[in-house]
């Protein structure tokens, strides 16, 4: 069968190829701009729909809202080189503040709601935001955060006293003839910052530049769509969920509380949700949720999930819930902007990340730096042809992100299969030695994961003088099973003979797995809570 999406192979440079960028909209035009005049094309048609604050938008309203904003932007004197923070949920005037940045060629630059006031200093000092937008929750952690910056704070609920509402934003007159700027470096200038997990330190600040390759994959998108994801502005994928139902002029359906599984279910149901992107982690809850087994997900034609990975049962139970074999595993990173490879093929290739998206190039390089061939396991490097601004005010991350060819450096270990498939076996830095014997968190979560009533798992080493790194797990379980810790242990023995794979170290059973602000398992986390458990004991 021909597999989706088209690559191709240069065995001599052994080089992955996605195909060409098709240019859908005019390639001197800025995402805000496409944003702008989209908005125009489509004045009736409903862009946003609070699924808790009980609001409706339409195209035209949203788009008198953003220019609001912007003009209010303007009139405080921000300039291009400037950024704006967000520290919020996905409140009603949300994504107004953020098409507002692009309609102003201002770099927006969203933290976590969670991240404590120091983290928030720290990161904010390197990039000095000149306007914060946060929701009043958060007010005094981040008044007393930014003491030290010229700083306005506006606020998007629950207002203080002390703080200027989106309310008295929203009453600023637009901007005579308002049009929206025109980027003073082109397409290569700053669009958002994002920051990394965090997992090993203060998170950095990722630029992510005007380029179009956060569309990539996102084409088949139509004003009939309707989109949802829970994921804030700090997350890649609440960014691509803003830009897409910006450009592509589809309904969003949007709520400020916290995640909840059976909400979800119920909001994709109740509003015919066509697109939805998740991380796996929100995947698990909903299949652990006692709504599951009745949940009317049909609507969906396109379930996206990323940033780890999901075990497959998790997958399996997805998807008997969907009308279509819709649910694909993304994979990429922030510092790309978008996604490099995706997977369409689950029944073929149930293990797989999938084939390179268009205007992708990827090769596997040895620790040698040496370009190997399929079925060869290396660090992956991808291009994507795009500037890189990199981590703002840190050079030296930078450089070590991207070499001068232009390739990133995943820090991701994998191989392409010779069907152009990619696999990622684990983080480079997560390698952990048994007896001088080199193997991967993946290789003993690969095969927990096939146990039927496992939802989630999280593998990491326990140090062993005799014996170095010796694994140890912490699981979740289905909800409704008797799932014992020794279960797990007896059955990672009975599926392997290598001694370094086997739990050594012990598992438990937890309710949940520890994760950083956007989502992602955080093995250390999970690393110490095992400890503590295991002290207890």
């Amino acid at each position: 069968m021909p597999y989706t999406p088209a690559n191709s192979y240069d065995g001599d440079q052994k080089i992955w190829i996605g195909e060409p960028v098709t240019e859908y909209f005019d390639p001197h035009l800025s995402i805000g701009q496409i944003i702008f005049l989209e908005m125009r094309r489509h004045p009736q048609l409903v862009a946003q729909i609070s699924a808790t604050e009980k609001t409706v938008l339409t195209r035209e309203e949203l788009h008198a809202n953003s220019m609001r904003v912007a003009s209010f932007m303007r009139s405080e004197g921000l300039l291009q080189s400037d950024v704006v923070g967000i520290i919020g949920r996905n409140t009603t005037h949300m994504p107004a503040v953020a098409y507002a940045c692009f309609f102003n060629g201002i770099a927006y630059h969203s933290l976590n709601i969670t991240y404590d006031c120091e983290t928030i200093e720290k990161i904010y000092n390197i990039t000095k935001p000149r306007i914060i937008f946060c929701d009043g929750d958060e007010f005094e952690k981040v008044r007393a955060a930014t003491a030290q910056l010229d700083v306005k704070i506006v606020t998007m609920r629950n207002h203080p006293s002390e703080s200027i509402r989106i309310e008295e934003v929203l009453a600023t007159p637009i901007e005579e003839n308002f049009r929206p700027a025109k980027l003073d470096k082109g397409n290569d200038q700053t669009l958002a910052i994002l920051c990394t997990s965090g997992t090993t330190g203060t998170p950095k600040a990722v630029t992510i530049t005007n380029s179009r390759h956060i569309l990539a994959g996102n084409y088949h998108l139509t004003t009939a769509d309707i989109q949802y994801s829970h994921n804030t502005l700090d997350w890649i994928s609440g960014l691509l969920t803003t830009i897409t139902s910006g450009v592509f002029s589809t309904t969003r359906i949007i709520a400020d509380n916290n995640f909840d599984a059976a909400f979800a279910m119920r909001i994709i149901e109740e509003y015919k949700v066509t697109w939805t992107v998740q991380p796996p982690s929100w995947m698990a809850l909903m299949i652990n949720s006692p709504e599951f087994e009745t949940s009317d997900l049909s609507s969906l034609r396109c379930f996206a999930f990323g940033g780890s990975r999901a075990a497959i049962e998790v997958q399996k139970s997805i998807r008997s819930r969907l009308s279509q074999d819709c649910l694909h595993f993304a994979y990429g990173f922030t510092e790309l902007g978008g996604m490099a490879t995706i997977n369409h093929h689950f029944d073929e290739k149930p293990g797989s990340v999938g084939r390179l998206v268009n205007g992708i190039r990827l090769k596997i390089v040895s620790e040698e730096g040496v370009s190997l061939g399929p079925d060869e396991v290396g660090v992956v490097y991808i291009m994507n042809n795009q500037q890189l601004a990199g981590y703002y005010g840190n050079e030296v991350e930078t450089l070590a992100m991207r070499d001068p060819k232009q390739w990133y450096h995943s820090g991701d270990l994998g191989y392409m299969d010779r069907d152009g498939f990619l696999y990622v076996v684990d983080r480079k830095k997560e390698m952990l030695k048994y007896q001088n014997i080199v193997y991967y968190p993946n290789d003993i979560e690969s095969i927990i994961s096939e146990m039927p009533d496992v939802v989630e798992v999280c593998v990491f080493g326990v140090w062993s003088d005799i014996y170095g790194d010796e694994a140890a797990a912490a699981v979740v379980k289905k909800l409704g099973s008797d799932l014992k810790a020794q279960d797990v242990v007896d059955y990672v023995s009975s599926q392997t003979d290598s001694k370094y794979k086997q739990l050594n170290g012990g598992a438990i059973i937890v309710e949940d797995l520890k994760r950083s602000p956007n989502g992602k398992t955080n093995r250390m986390a999970n690393k110490a809570h095992f400890l503590q458990v295991m002290d207890r004991r």
